[in-house]
Protein backbone atom coordinates (compact mmCIF):
# COMPACT_ATOMS: atom_id res chain seq x y z
CA UNK A 1 0.00 0.00 0.00
CA UNK A 2 1.37 3.42 -0.98
CA UNK A 3 2.09 6.11 1.59
CA UNK A 4 -0.66 8.31 0.12
CA UNK A 5 -3.26 5.55 0.49
CA UNK A 6 -2.06 4.82 4.02
CA UNK A 7 -2.55 8.49 4.98
CA UNK A 8 -5.97 8.46 3.30
CA UNK A 9 -7.14 5.45 5.31
CA UNK A 10 -5.66 6.86 8.52
CA UNK A 11 -7.53 10.16 8.08
CA UNK A 12 -10.80 8.33 7.46
CA UNK A 13 -10.41 6.08 10.51
CA UNK A 14 -9.41 8.96 12.82
CA UNK A 15 -12.46 10.97 11.74
CA UNK A 16 -14.75 7.99 12.32
CA UNK A 17 -13.16 7.36 15.73
CA UNK A 18 -13.95 10.93 16.82
CA UNK A 19 -17.60 10.55 15.84
CA UNK A 20 -17.57 12.50 12.58
CA UNK A 21 -20.43 11.36 10.29
CA UNK A 22 -19.40 8.47 8.07
CA UNK A 23 -19.91 10.25 4.74
CA UNK A 24 -17.82 13.23 5.88
CA UNK A 25 -15.08 10.89 7.11
CA UNK A 26 -14.99 9.06 3.77
CA UNK A 27 -14.95 12.28 1.73
CA UNK A 28 -12.26 13.80 3.97
CA UNK A 29 -10.01 10.80 3.41
CA UNK A 30 -10.69 11.01 -0.32
CA UNK A 31 -9.85 14.74 -0.32
CA UNK A 32 -6.47 14.00 1.28
CA UNK A 33 -5.80 11.36 -1.36
CA UNK A 34 -6.60 13.67 -4.26
CA UNK A 35 -4.58 16.50 -2.74
CA UNK A 36 -1.48 14.38 -2.08
CA UNK A 37 -1.57 12.39 -5.32
CA UNK A 38 -2.34 15.47 -7.44
CA UNK A 39 -5.34 13.84 -9.08
CA UNK A 40 -7.88 16.46 -10.31
CA UNK A 41 -10.27 17.14 -7.42
CA UNK A 42 -13.16 17.37 -9.88
CA UNK A 43 -13.12 13.56 -9.93
CA UNK A 44 -14.41 13.55 -6.33
CA UNK A 45 -17.71 15.07 -7.42
CA UNK A 46 -17.84 12.83 -10.49
CA UNK A 47 -17.35 9.65 -8.46
CA UNK A 48 -19.86 10.67 -5.78
CA UNK A 49 -22.52 11.40 -8.41
CA UNK A 50 -21.67 8.27 -10.42
CA UNK A 51 -21.98 6.16 -7.27
CA UNK A 52 -25.52 7.38 -6.71
CA UNK A 53 -26.60 7.08 -10.38
CA UNK A 54 -26.68 3.28 -10.43
CA UNK A 55 -30.01 2.05 -11.83
CA UNK A 56 -30.45 -0.73 -9.22
CA UNK A 57 -30.09 1.86 -6.44
CA UNK A 58 -33.33 3.48 -7.63
CA UNK A 59 -35.01 0.71 -5.66
CA UNK A 60 -33.70 2.21 -2.41
CA UNK A 61 -35.99 5.31 -2.27
CA UNK A 62 -38.90 3.25 -3.60
CA UNK A 63 -38.74 0.62 -0.86
CA UNK A 64 -37.99 3.21 1.83
CA UNK A 65 -41.07 5.16 0.72
CA UNK A 66 -43.22 2.01 0.68
CA UNK A 67 -42.10 1.11 4.20
CA UNK A 68 -42.83 4.60 5.53
CA UNK A 69 -46.28 4.62 3.93
CA UNK A 70 -46.97 1.26 5.58
CA UNK A 71 -46.30 2.86 8.96
CA UNK A 72 -48.65 5.77 8.26
CA UNK A 73 -51.47 3.74 6.71
CA UNK A 74 -52.30 1.56 9.71
CA UNK A 75 -50.56 -1.50 8.27
CA UNK A 76 -48.04 -1.81 11.10
CA UNK A 77 -50.78 -1.90 13.73
CA UNK A 78 -52.67 -4.61 11.84
CA UNK A 79 -49.54 -6.76 11.49
CA UNK A 80 -48.70 -6.24 15.16
CA UNK A 81 -52.19 -7.38 16.21
CA UNK A 82 -51.78 -10.45 14.01
CA UNK A 83 -48.45 -11.25 15.70
CA UNK A 84 -50.03 -10.86 19.14
CA UNK A 85 -52.81 -13.31 18.24
CA UNK A 86 -50.23 -15.78 16.89
CA UNK A 87 -48.20 -15.62 20.11
CA UNK A 88 -51.22 -15.58 22.44
CA UNK A 89 -50.64 -17.18 25.85
CA UNK A 90 -48.91 -20.27 24.53
CA UNK A 91 -45.38 -18.98 23.93
CA UNK A 92 -43.31 -17.64 26.87
CA UNK A 93 -42.29 -14.04 26.46
CA UNK A 94 -45.54 -12.46 25.31
CA UNK A 95 -44.84 -9.00 23.90
CA UNK A 96 -41.12 -9.73 23.55
CA UNK A 97 -42.01 -12.51 21.12
CA UNK A 98 -44.45 -10.18 19.36
CA UNK A 99 -41.55 -7.73 18.98
CA UNK A 100 -39.40 -10.33 17.19
CA UNK A 101 -42.20 -11.67 15.00
CA UNK A 102 -43.27 -8.14 14.03
CA UNK A 103 -39.72 -7.31 12.89
CA UNK A 104 -39.70 -10.47 10.77
CA UNK A 105 -42.99 -9.69 9.07
CA UNK A 106 -42.22 -5.97 8.74
CA UNK A 107 -38.93 -6.90 7.08
CA UNK A 108 -41.01 -7.73 4.02
CA UNK A 109 -42.69 -4.33 4.14
CA UNK A 110 -39.86 -1.97 5.13
CA UNK A 111 -36.26 -2.25 3.96
CA UNK A 112 -34.79 -0.12 6.75
CA UNK A 113 -33.68 -1.66 10.03
CA UNK A 114 -33.36 1.78 11.68
CA UNK A 115 -36.96 2.65 10.76
CA UNK A 116 -38.11 -0.70 12.14
CA UNK A 117 -36.19 -0.23 15.40
CA UNK A 118 -37.48 3.32 15.86
CA UNK A 119 -41.06 2.28 15.17
CA UNK A 120 -41.00 -0.64 17.62
CA UNK A 121 -39.11 1.35 20.26
CA UNK A 122 -41.95 3.88 20.20
CA UNK A 123 -44.87 1.44 19.88
CA UNK A 124 -43.87 -1.66 21.83
CA UNK A 125 -41.18 -0.86 24.40
CA UNK A 126 -43.37 1.43 26.58
CA UNK A 127 -46.06 -1.26 26.64
CA UNK A 128 -43.48 -3.96 27.43
CA UNK A 129 -42.16 -1.94 30.37
CA UNK A 130 -45.69 -1.47 31.72
CA UNK A 131 -46.19 -5.24 31.44
CA UNK A 132 -43.16 -5.91 33.66
CA UNK A 133 -40.25 -6.29 31.20
CA UNK A 134 -37.09 -4.40 32.08
CA UNK A 135 -36.09 -1.44 29.92
CA UNK A 136 -32.68 -2.93 28.94
CA UNK A 137 -34.25 -6.26 27.97
CA UNK A 138 -36.99 -4.54 25.95
CA UNK A 139 -34.41 -2.33 24.21
CA UNK A 140 -32.12 -5.25 23.36
CA UNK A 141 -34.98 -7.34 21.97
CA UNK A 142 -36.06 -4.37 19.82
CA UNK A 143 -32.56 -3.69 18.49
CA UNK A 144 -31.58 -7.32 17.80
CA UNK A 145 -34.92 -8.17 16.20
CA UNK A 146 -34.51 -5.15 13.89
CA UNK A 147 -31.46 -6.95 12.48
CA UNK A 148 -33.91 -9.26 10.72
CA UNK A 149 -35.20 -6.40 8.56
CA UNK A 150 -32.18 -6.13 6.18
CA UNK A 151 -32.26 -9.93 5.75
CA UNK A 152 -35.93 -10.41 4.87
CA UNK A 153 -36.68 -9.07 1.35
CA UNK A 154 -36.71 -6.31 0.25
CA UNK A 155 -33.70 -5.33 2.38
CA UNK A 156 -31.78 -2.21 1.35
CA UNK A 157 -28.46 -3.97 2.03
CA UNK A 158 -29.28 -6.60 -0.61
CA UNK A 159 -29.98 -3.93 -3.22
CA UNK A 160 -26.64 -2.23 -2.51
CA UNK A 161 -24.72 -5.52 -2.44
CA UNK A 162 -26.27 -6.71 -5.68
CA UNK A 163 -25.51 -3.45 -7.48
CA UNK A 164 -21.89 -3.38 -6.28
CA UNK A 165 -21.04 -7.08 -6.76
CA UNK A 166 -23.14 -7.58 -9.91
CA UNK A 167 -25.20 -10.32 -8.25
CA UNK A 168 -28.88 -10.93 -8.98
CA UNK A 169 -30.89 -8.80 -6.55
CA UNK A 170 -33.88 -11.09 -7.06
CA UNK A 171 -31.84 -14.09 -5.90
CA UNK A 172 -30.53 -12.12 -2.93
CA UNK A 173 -34.10 -11.27 -1.95
CA UNK A 174 -35.05 -14.94 -1.96
CA UNK A 175 -31.84 -15.98 -0.19
CA UNK A 176 -32.51 -13.56 2.67
CA UNK A 177 -35.56 -15.53 3.78
CA UNK A 178 -33.41 -18.35 5.17
CA UNK A 179 -31.13 -16.23 7.40
CA UNK A 180 -34.08 -14.06 8.41
CA UNK A 181 -36.19 -17.00 9.58
CA UNK A 182 -33.15 -18.60 11.24
CA UNK A 183 -32.46 -15.45 13.26
CA UNK A 184 -36.14 -15.05 14.11
CA UNK A 185 -36.42 -18.59 15.51
CA UNK A 186 -33.10 -18.32 17.38
CA UNK A 187 -34.13 -15.05 19.05
CA UNK A 188 -37.57 -16.43 19.94
CA UNK A 189 -35.99 -19.47 21.64
CA UNK A 190 -33.57 -17.26 23.60
CA UNK A 191 -36.28 -14.77 24.61
CA UNK A 192 -38.55 -17.63 25.69
CA UNK A 193 -35.79 -19.10 27.85
CA UNK A 194 -34.97 -15.74 29.47
CA UNK A 195 -38.65 -14.94 30.02
CA UNK A 196 -39.26 -18.25 31.81
CA UNK A 197 -36.14 -17.78 33.92
CA UNK A 198 -37.07 -14.22 34.95
CA UNK A 199 -40.82 -14.71 35.14
CA UNK A 200 -41.63 -12.28 32.33
CA UNK A 201 -45.28 -12.70 31.44
CA UNK A 202 -47.66 -10.43 29.58
CA UNK A 203 -51.31 -11.12 28.97
CA UNK A 204 -52.37 -10.40 25.38
CA UNK A 205 -54.67 -7.47 24.71
CA UNK A 206 -58.26 -8.73 25.20
CA UNK A 207 -59.57 -6.48 22.41
CA UNK A 208 -57.05 -7.93 19.97
CA UNK A 209 -57.72 -11.51 21.05
CA UNK A 210 -61.50 -11.15 20.96
CA UNK A 211 -61.73 -11.54 17.18
CA UNK A 212 -59.50 -14.60 17.16
CA UNK A 213 -57.01 -15.77 14.57
CA UNK A 214 -59.40 -15.51 11.63
CA UNK A 215 -60.15 -11.80 12.08
CA UNK A 216 -56.51 -10.94 12.78
CA UNK A 217 -55.40 -12.76 9.62
CA UNK A 218 -58.13 -11.06 7.59
CA UNK A 219 -57.00 -7.62 8.79
CA UNK A 220 -53.32 -8.33 8.06
CA UNK A 221 -53.74 -10.50 4.97
CA UNK A 222 -53.20 -7.90 2.22
CA UNK A 223 -50.13 -6.28 3.85
CA UNK A 224 -48.57 -9.73 4.29
CA UNK A 225 -49.04 -10.39 0.57
CA UNK A 226 -46.55 -7.67 -0.42
CA UNK A 227 -43.37 -9.82 -0.09
CA UNK A 228 -45.05 -12.58 -2.10
CA UNK A 229 -45.99 -10.10 -4.82
CA UNK A 230 -42.46 -8.68 -4.96
CA UNK A 231 -40.60 -12.00 -5.03
CA UNK A 232 -43.12 -13.69 -7.30
CA UNK A 233 -43.11 -10.80 -9.76
CA UNK A 234 -39.32 -10.73 -9.93
CA UNK A 235 -39.05 -14.51 -10.27
CA UNK A 236 -41.65 -14.63 -13.07
CA UNK A 237 -39.99 -11.75 -14.90
CA UNK A 238 -43.01 -9.48 -14.62
CA UNK A 239 -40.91 -6.62 -13.24
CA UNK A 240 -37.36 -5.85 -12.12
CA UNK A 241 -36.35 -5.23 -8.49
CA UNK A 242 -36.32 -1.49 -9.21
CA UNK A 243 -39.82 -1.61 -10.71
CA UNK A 244 -40.92 -3.73 -7.73
CA UNK A 245 -40.15 -0.75 -5.49
CA UNK A 246 -42.57 1.50 -7.36
CA UNK A 247 -45.20 -1.24 -7.25
CA UNK A 248 -44.67 -1.49 -3.47
CA UNK A 249 -45.37 2.25 -3.13
CA UNK A 250 -48.58 1.97 -5.15
CA UNK A 251 -49.61 -1.04 -3.07
CA UNK A 252 -48.94 0.81 0.20
CA UNK A 253 -50.95 3.82 -0.95
CA UNK A 254 -53.81 1.56 -2.06
CA UNK A 255 -53.89 -0.06 1.40
CA UNK A 256 -53.86 3.38 3.02
CA UNK A 257 -56.88 4.42 0.94
CA UNK A 258 -58.75 1.16 1.52
CA UNK A 259 -58.11 1.19 5.28
CA UNK A 260 -58.82 4.94 5.42
CA UNK A 261 -55.99 5.43 7.89
CA UNK A 262 -53.68 7.50 5.65
CA UNK A 263 -54.47 11.18 6.10
CA UNK A 264 -53.09 14.07 4.07
CA UNK A 265 -50.93 15.07 7.03
CA UNK A 266 -49.63 11.53 7.27
CA UNK A 267 -49.02 11.47 3.52
CA UNK A 268 -46.83 14.58 3.52
CA UNK A 269 -45.08 13.51 6.73
CA UNK A 270 -44.29 10.16 5.10
CA UNK A 271 -42.88 11.92 2.03
CA UNK A 272 -40.67 14.13 4.20
CA UNK A 273 -39.46 11.12 6.18
CA UNK A 274 -38.74 9.25 2.93
CA UNK A 275 -36.66 12.15 1.60
CA UNK A 276 -34.61 12.41 4.79
CA UNK A 277 -34.02 8.65 5.06
CA UNK A 278 -33.14 8.27 1.39
CA UNK A 279 -30.82 11.28 1.48
CA UNK A 280 -28.96 9.88 4.50
CA UNK A 281 -28.47 6.56 2.70
CA UNK A 282 -27.46 8.03 -0.65
CA UNK A 283 -24.86 10.50 0.67
CA UNK A 284 -23.15 7.55 2.36
CA UNK A 285 -23.41 5.53 -0.86
CA UNK A 286 -21.90 8.37 -2.90
CA UNK A 287 -19.04 8.99 -0.45
CA UNK A 288 -18.30 5.29 -0.17
CA UNK A 289 -18.29 4.94 -3.96
CA UNK A 290 -15.66 7.68 -4.20
CA UNK A 291 -13.50 5.93 -1.61
CA UNK A 292 -13.98 2.59 -3.35
CA UNK A 293 -12.75 4.19 -6.60
CA UNK A 294 -9.54 5.18 -4.81
CA UNK A 295 -9.00 1.61 -3.63
CA UNK A 296 -9.60 0.32 -7.16
CA UNK A 297 -7.19 2.86 -8.64
CA UNK A 298 -4.52 1.68 -6.20
CA UNK A 299 -5.25 -1.95 -7.25
CA UNK A 300 -6.06 -2.91 -3.67
CA UNK A 301 -8.65 -5.59 -4.64
CA UNK A 302 -6.21 -7.42 -6.89
CA UNK A 303 -3.36 -7.24 -4.38
CA UNK A 304 -5.58 -8.27 -1.49
CA UNK A 305 -6.96 -11.23 -3.42
CA UNK A 306 -3.47 -12.39 -4.37
CA UNK A 307 -2.24 -12.03 -0.80
CA UNK A 308 -5.21 -13.88 0.75
CA UNK A 309 -5.08 -16.75 -1.74
CA UNK A 310 -1.35 -17.18 -1.17
CA UNK A 311 -1.62 -16.94 2.63
CA UNK A 312 -4.81 -19.00 3.17
CA UNK A 313 -5.22 -22.33 1.44
CA UNK A 314 -8.60 -23.32 2.90
CA UNK A 315 -11.86 -21.55 2.08
CA UNK A 316 -13.28 -22.19 5.54
CA UNK A 317 -10.30 -20.49 7.17
CA UNK A 318 -10.88 -17.62 4.74
CA UNK A 319 -14.55 -17.40 5.77
CA UNK A 320 -13.64 -17.32 9.46
CA UNK A 321 -11.09 -14.59 8.79
CA UNK A 322 -13.73 -12.60 6.89
CA UNK A 323 -16.19 -13.03 9.77
CA UNK A 324 -13.75 -11.68 12.32
CA UNK A 325 -12.72 -8.83 10.03
CA UNK A 326 -16.28 -7.74 9.20
CA UNK A 327 -17.45 -7.88 12.81
CA UNK A 328 -14.64 -5.48 13.75
CA UNK A 329 -15.40 -3.25 10.75
CA UNK A 330 -19.11 -3.25 11.61
CA UNK A 331 -18.28 -1.88 15.06
CA UNK A 332 -16.93 1.32 13.52
CA UNK A 333 -18.35 1.85 10.03
CA UNK A 334 -21.98 2.12 8.92
CA UNK A 335 -23.13 -1.03 7.12
CA UNK A 336 -24.04 0.49 3.72
CA UNK A 337 -20.71 2.32 3.48
CA UNK A 338 -18.83 -0.84 4.46
CA UNK A 339 -20.66 -2.81 1.76
CA UNK A 340 -19.65 -0.43 -1.02
CA UNK A 341 -16.03 -0.18 0.09
CA UNK A 342 -15.37 -3.81 1.07
CA UNK A 343 -17.49 -5.91 -1.30
CA UNK A 344 -15.27 -5.12 -4.34
CA UNK A 345 -12.29 -6.19 -2.21
CA UNK A 346 -13.69 -9.41 -0.76
CA UNK A 347 -15.85 -10.83 -3.56
CA UNK A 348 -12.95 -11.57 -5.97
CA UNK A 349 -11.16 -13.47 -3.18
CA UNK A 350 -14.33 -15.41 -2.31
CA UNK A 351 -14.80 -16.36 -5.97
CA UNK A 352 -11.17 -17.49 -6.14
CA UNK A 353 -12.00 -20.00 -3.38
CA UNK A 354 -15.10 -21.17 -5.23
CA UNK A 355 -17.51 -19.79 -2.62
CA UNK A 356 -21.04 -19.31 -3.92
CA UNK A 357 -21.92 -15.63 -4.52
CA UNK A 358 -25.25 -15.90 -2.73
CA UNK A 359 -23.82 -17.62 0.34
CA UNK A 360 -21.01 -15.09 0.63
CA UNK A 361 -23.49 -12.22 0.27
CA UNK A 362 -25.55 -13.53 3.18
CA UNK A 363 -22.43 -13.96 5.33
CA UNK A 364 -21.30 -10.38 4.61
CA UNK A 365 -24.73 -8.81 5.16
CA UNK A 366 -25.30 -10.76 8.39
CA UNK A 367 -21.87 -9.76 9.71
CA UNK A 368 -22.51 -6.07 9.12
CA UNK A 369 -25.98 -6.42 10.66
CA UNK A 370 -24.30 -7.72 13.83
CA UNK A 371 -22.18 -4.58 13.83
CA UNK A 372 -25.36 -2.52 14.20
CA UNK A 373 -25.82 -3.74 17.80
CA UNK A 374 -22.17 -3.75 18.92
CA UNK A 375 -20.28 -0.89 20.54
CA UNK A 376 -18.89 1.64 19.92
CA UNK A 377 -20.76 2.69 16.73
CA UNK A 378 -23.76 0.33 16.64
CA UNK A 379 -26.46 2.35 14.86
CA UNK A 380 -29.36 0.18 16.09
CA UNK A 381 -28.03 0.46 19.63
CA UNK A 382 -27.91 4.26 19.39
CA UNK A 383 -31.37 4.61 17.82
CA UNK A 384 -33.09 2.24 20.25
CA UNK A 385 -31.41 3.55 23.41
CA UNK A 386 -32.03 7.13 22.29
CA UNK A 387 -35.78 6.48 22.17
CA UNK A 388 -36.14 4.17 25.19
CA UNK A 389 -33.71 6.01 27.48
CA UNK A 390 -31.72 2.83 28.20
CA UNK A 391 -28.05 3.40 29.08
CA UNK A 392 -25.42 1.90 26.77
CA UNK A 393 -23.83 0.07 29.71
CA UNK A 394 -27.08 -1.69 30.62
CA UNK A 395 -27.79 -2.41 26.94
CA UNK A 396 -24.43 -4.10 26.35
CA UNK A 397 -24.68 -6.10 29.59
CA UNK A 398 -28.17 -7.34 28.68
CA UNK A 399 -27.07 -8.11 25.13
CA UNK A 400 -24.37 -10.67 26.06
CA UNK A 401 -26.54 -13.81 25.57
CA UNK A 402 -27.89 -12.30 22.35
CA UNK A 403 -24.33 -11.90 21.04
CA UNK A 404 -23.81 -15.63 21.67
CA UNK A 405 -26.93 -16.51 19.67
CA UNK A 406 -25.91 -14.14 16.85
CA UNK A 407 -22.50 -15.83 16.72
CA UNK A 408 -24.11 -19.27 16.50
CA UNK A 409 -26.36 -18.11 13.62
CA UNK A 410 -23.35 -16.63 11.84
CA UNK A 411 -21.46 -19.92 12.08
CA UNK A 412 -24.45 -21.79 10.63
CA UNK A 413 -24.64 -19.38 7.69
CA UNK A 414 -20.90 -19.65 7.17
CA UNK A 415 -20.51 -23.43 7.23
CA UNK A 416 -23.98 -24.72 6.25
CA UNK A 417 -24.81 -23.31 2.79
CA UNK A 418 -28.36 -24.65 2.98
CA UNK A 419 -29.44 -21.74 5.20
CA UNK A 420 -28.44 -19.17 2.59
CA UNK A 421 -28.68 -21.08 -0.70
CA UNK A 422 -31.37 -23.70 -0.06
CA UNK A 423 -34.41 -21.59 -0.90
CA UNK A 424 -32.68 -20.00 -3.90
CA UNK A 425 -31.76 -23.42 -5.34
CA UNK A 426 -35.33 -24.60 -4.85
CA UNK A 427 -36.97 -21.40 -6.11
CA UNK A 428 -34.79 -20.84 -9.18
CA UNK A 429 -34.79 -24.47 -10.36
CA UNK A 430 -38.50 -25.02 -9.83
Amino acid sequence: MSDVLAITCAVMLVFIFFGIPVFISLLSGAAFYFALSKVPTLIIAQRVIAGMESIPLLAVPFFVCAGVFMNYSGVTKRVMDFCEVLIGKRIPGGLAQVNILLSTLMGGLSGSNLADAAMEAKMLVPVMIRKGFSNPFSSVVTATSAMITPLIPPGIAMIIYGSVANVSIGKLFVAGIGPGVLLCLALMVLVGFISVKRGYRSEPNPEVMRGGFGLALFRAFWPLCLPIIIIGGIRLGIFTPTEAGSIAIAYALLLGVVYRDLTWDGFFTALRETILTTASIMVIVGAASCFAWILTREMVPQRLTAFIVSAISNKYVFLMAVNLFLIVVGMFIEGNAALIVLVPLLVPAARAYGINDIQFAMVVIFNLAVGCVTPPMGTLMFVTCGITGCSFKDFIKECVPFYVVLGACLLLLTFVPFFSQGIVDLFWTA
